[in-house]
């Protein structure tokens, strides 16, 4: 039985937690914490989870947490590096849903978050939880970094074609779109029905912070430094993200069968589904599930190699992932618990 505690449990990614965790009859919940909503019931907040979760929220410095195997952190970023340390010292593997261990670079981290980093000696052993590139690894962490929503649908559609130097890495253009659900649960102008519903818009557009943590990875994956156009855009659904990936192909590739590069490469990898040829994602695919959706074709009359690739922000992009590193730390099957199929209609 592995006992689990969830800090920070009021926002999306913290309920998306709960309701994949719930039902498992190998994990016990022991605390489940909110500083505002400390003694009110999680069911109050959630009903949807009503029968599955019986415990109220408990303070985020709760002792109860020492005694977990594992530390799940859905909190906003610049606030899992305050307190993990000290849970890491006790033997508490950690699950950050954050940004604040995903990039090695302190420096880099601090320019994007604007604040400093209050355990930077932790960057250096932090795992970064993509399992289709670091299995071995997150195998053996103590503290693991799920990957950003939008790094995971955009490093998963590159992958393939970084590691076979099939393009031109100086020019790659990734033009995102995601659910107001990614920007949180809070109180928002920008994510209010009025404003969010019937209308597409960009942000970010100078600079998005999973920019260069999406950079970092490509950067492994190539062997070189790449040079990313990442644009992000706010759609009026609630989940999901799609992923338009543009990249010139490299001279002298053009008789690769790219279909063939992306099943071989994701053959055995039970969370991402490479389409057949002709036909391509959708967001409603994988609603609700832990599954990437990925489409690859060449246009040949501009030497252009176009990948789609889709996800939803709150599962594969945040909570399922983390539940799927989990399962890998402790050596349990890597689909347990992560089985539901896509939400239709």
């Amino acid at each position: 039985m592995i006992k689990v505690g969830i800090v920070g449990a009021t926002g999306y990614t913290g309920v998306e937690l709960l309701r994949l965790l719930a039902p498992r009859k190998d994990v016990s919940l022991q605390v489940i914490t909110s500083r505002e909503l400390q003694g009110t019931a999680v069911a109050d907040l959630f009903p949807n989870l009503r029968g599955h979760v019986d415990l109220a929220f408990s303070a985020p410095d709760s002792d109860e947490l020492f005694g977990c195997d594992v530390v799940f952190y859905a909190t906003p970023h610049a606030v899992a590096m305050k307190t993990v340390p000290a849970l890491l010292a006790t033997g508490v593997r950690i699950i950050d849903l954050s940004a604040d261990y995903r990039l090695r670079d302190q420096k880099l981290w601090e320019k994007w978050y604007n604040v400093a980093h209050e355990s930077p000696e932790l960057l250096g052993d932090a795992v970064y939880g993509l399992p289709e590139v670091n299995r071995a690894k997150i195998a053996g962490a103590s503290l693991l970094a799920v990957p950003g929503c939008y790094p995971t649908a955009i490093q998963l559609g590159f992958l393939p074609l970084l590691e076979q130097g099939l393009i031109e890495t100086g020019s790659l253009i990734a033009d995102a779109k995601s659910g107001v659900s990614g920007a949180g649960r809070k109180a928002a102008v920008g994510s209010l029905l009025s404003e969010a519903s019937e209308s597409l818009h960009a942000y970010g557009v100078a600079g998005h912070r999973h920019l260069p943590e999406i950079c970092q990875g490509l950067n492994t994956y190539a062997g070189e430094s790449v040079k990313l156009t990442f644009i992000p855009h706010l759609t009026p659904m609630i989940r999901g993200i799609h992923a338009t990936l543009y990249a010139p192909l490299r001279a002298g590739k053009s008789g690769v069968d790219l279909q063939k590069v992306f099943e071989d490469r994701y053959r055995n990898e039970p969370f991402v589904d490479v389409l057949p040829k002709g036909q391509f994602p959708a967001t409603r695919n994988v609603r609700g599930a832990n599954h990437c959706q990925i489409a690859v074709c060449y246009l040949e009359q501009n030497n252009m190699v176009v990948v789609l690739s889709v996800i939803d922000n709150l599962v594969k992009g945040a909570s399922g992932q983390a539940v799927q590193n989990m399962n890998i730390m402790f050596g349990l099957d890597e689909t347990e618990g992560l089985g539901s199929i896509a939400l239709l209609p």
